[in-house]
């Protein structure tokens, strides 16, 4: 065999390995991209009949971050928190880019305080809010929800989770 030969028989195993990698690489990014699990929504109905659907913080990423880096929350939509267990949970606005109000719900779904036009905070430490009280559950909405939609400690709240 010649050394052009041997030059050639090298070129096409090379690119015959290059090709592998690049159907392995393509067939692991589309398994992983059908792999995403989608985004779980719950239905809130307040005690007047309005809703909202909010994403539900359930991954470590989401508890963490939650609404941090969002422009804005859709209309009638905001995000729920569900804890590990009910407790003096808190919560912070590190990244946010918009104002919340936070409502605080025991494991009945009755709320059990509401902290309204809580402010976006970009420093390194920001502070910790919480309800005083212990909660399962905190719902964020838009700055100014809590007093439109006219909301009180005590209420009952309806969940529904979307399919």
């Amino acid at each position: 065999m010649t050394s052009v030969q041997m030059s050639d028989a090298a070129q096409k195993k090379k690119r015959i390995i290059t090709l592998i990698l690049l159907a392995f690489l393509l067939l692991s990014l589309s398994t992983f991209l059908m792999q995403r699990e989608e985004t779980k929504t719950i239905i809130v109905t307040f005690p007047n009949k309005s809703e909202i659907e909010v994403e539900v913080a359930d991954t470590p990423e989401k508890l963490l971050f939650g609404l941090a880096f969002q422009e804005a929350l859709p209309p009638n939509g905001g995000m729920i928190y569900i804890f590990e267990s009910t407790g003096l949970n808190r919560v912070t606005t590190k990244e946010y880019r918009f104002p919340v109000d936070l409502i605080w719900v025991d494991e009945s779904h009755h709320i059990v305080s509401l902290t309204e036009n809580v402010p976006p905070c970009r420093e390194h430490a920001c502070p910790k809010y919480g309800s005083g009280e212990p909660v399962r559950y905190v719902i964020q909405t838009e700055a100014g929800f809590v007093k439109r939609q006219g909301l009180a400690t005590g209420e009952e709240l309806k969940y529904t989770l979307r399919m």
